[in-house]
């Protein structure tokens, strides 16, 4: 089998001239000694607080948790409001959240320790493993007759394991994309009835493509997919996979697809019953304990999630236990879609303006077209969900930091606030 890695050099490219970038608000790539990265001001912490302090008092968030950890320790972890709704249990360090989409990255990890082992490879026809992917075919909304139609075509390609990986498998969601395919994916009823991940797997492969293999970035159900993979290969459920390769070493022992205890239901973030499509979500969440989502299903709390990003931070290895190669790790961090990849990106490119995407994560690739530029640092990896959770992984401070909140309504607000605070805490001057 050929290496299963393929290095693209944009990142390197960027790494290697980020010195000479001059706009503040973006750091070079490069990772400063633990002596000198910047260190956060007390005082400009206090803002962060005061920010969420505002948010619980105003109504806008039931409650939060905020970690920062910089050279492998917290300098900074608060929790504000409350888990429930109703105002009776405080936010506390081990409040367990829907991790929504911050699932994705934990999937992707371990699909990426399979490659590792030559067990799985990037190049991998989907319908190796799964065979009803053989006869997908890509939807392509046209007229007929003047109204409009979903023309079914053959692929140029077979999807592949990149392509799940990656985001461009064609594979979207319900709420995402042209209208036709749209209806194909509601009409589909995924979600109808019990269903596993081999069953839902088969429910997407019925379903067409919304473009060719290969060709656009398409947020989806492809690390659901992915998930199903991993269980074929590995030989057990996505679960059990998860828990003795990934969350038992790293010590996240309050992380899964389902509360297993009354004792973890009682740490569980309630969301505000106004907040409807959230709840809603949630609610179809608990109506399906036997679906291990990869790409939306877990739990977890502040603390396990650092565990995993600071796994991330230092190159895929923690306590002196490797996760990743450092050439599965290259790979998961640079930029696969970028000039010369041939994929290409619309209004539903969810990693953002200055960022790149790898096999799982979003990846700072250059300051972007903002004005100022939104704050961070060359080189950067981050995700975040529907439900208002967000991680970073900054090298050039040696730092992360993660935000736990349950919100739909208020996240497009609160994130991009937090995210300032936090570079702003870092900041030589205001």
């Amino acid at each position: 089998m050929p290496p299963p890695f393929v290095s693209i050099s944009r990142r390197q490219v960027l790494q290697a001239i980020g010195a000479t970038l001059t706009v503040p608000a973006v750091r070079a790539a490069t990772a400063a000694p633990a002596s000198v990265a910047a260190t956060p001001k007390p005082e400009k912490l206090a803002r962060l607080s005061a920010f969420f302090e505002h948010e619980i008092a105003a109504g806008k968030l039931p409650g939060a948790v905020v970690l920062i950890q910089q050279h492998g320790r917290p300098v900074y972890l608060q929790c504000f409001g409350w888990r429930t709704a109703a105002r009776q249990h405080r936010m506390t360090p081990d409040t367990i959240f829907a991790l929504h989409s911050m699932t994705k990255p934990i999937t992707s990890v371990a699909a990426m320790m399979l490659i590792d082992e030559r067990r799985l490879g990037l190049q991998d026809p989907l319908s190796k493993y799964i065979p009803s992917f053989a006869r997908v075919k890509v939807g392509i909304e046209t007229v007929e007759d003047g109204k409009p139609a979903l023309k079914l075509v053959a692929p140029d390609r077979p999807v592949t394991i990149e392509d799940l990986l990656r985001h461009t498998s064609g594979i979207t969601y319900e709420y995402i994309g042209g209208e036709l395919i749209m209806a194909a994916y509601q009409q589909a009823n995924l979600f109808a009835g019990r269903f596993d991940n081999a069953e839902f797997a088969e429910r997407i492969a019925r379903l067409p493509l919304a473009r060719q293999p290969g060709r656009l970035w398409r947020y989806g159900h492809s690390t659901d997919v992915l998930g199903r993979v991993i269980e074929i290969v590995s030989g057990e459920p996505l679960y059990d996979f998860l828990k003795h390769r990934l969350f038992d070493p790293l010590g996240m022992t309050s992380t899964s697809f389902v509360l297993r205890t009354e004792a973890e239901q009682e740490r569980m973030a309630a969301v505000f019953p106004t907040d409807t499509v959230l709840a809603d979500a949630e609610r179809q969440r608990r109506a399906h304990p036997e679906w291990q989502s990869g790409g939306g299903g877990l739990l977890s709390t502040v603390t396990d999630y650092a565990r995993f990003a600071q796994m991330l931070l230092e190159g895929g290895v923690l306590d002196g236990r490797r996760y990743l190669s450092a050439a599965a790790f290259k790979a998961m961090t640079t930029d696969q879609i970028g000039p010369g990849s041939g994929v290409e990106r619309d209004y539903f490119y969810f990693p953002g303006d200055g960022f790149g995407y790898g096999y799982g994560l979003a990846v700072r690739v250059e300051p972007g077209e903002a004005t100022p530029p939104a704050p961070g640092s060359i080189g950067e990896l981050k995700w975040d969900s529907g439900s208002g959770t967000y991680f970073g992984v900054d090298p050039s401070l040696d730092m992360i930091y993660v935000l736990m909140q349950q919100t739909e309504t208020e996240r497009g607000r609160v994130v991009p606030m937090f995210k300032k605070l936090v570079y702003d805490a870092f900041a030589v001057s205001d």
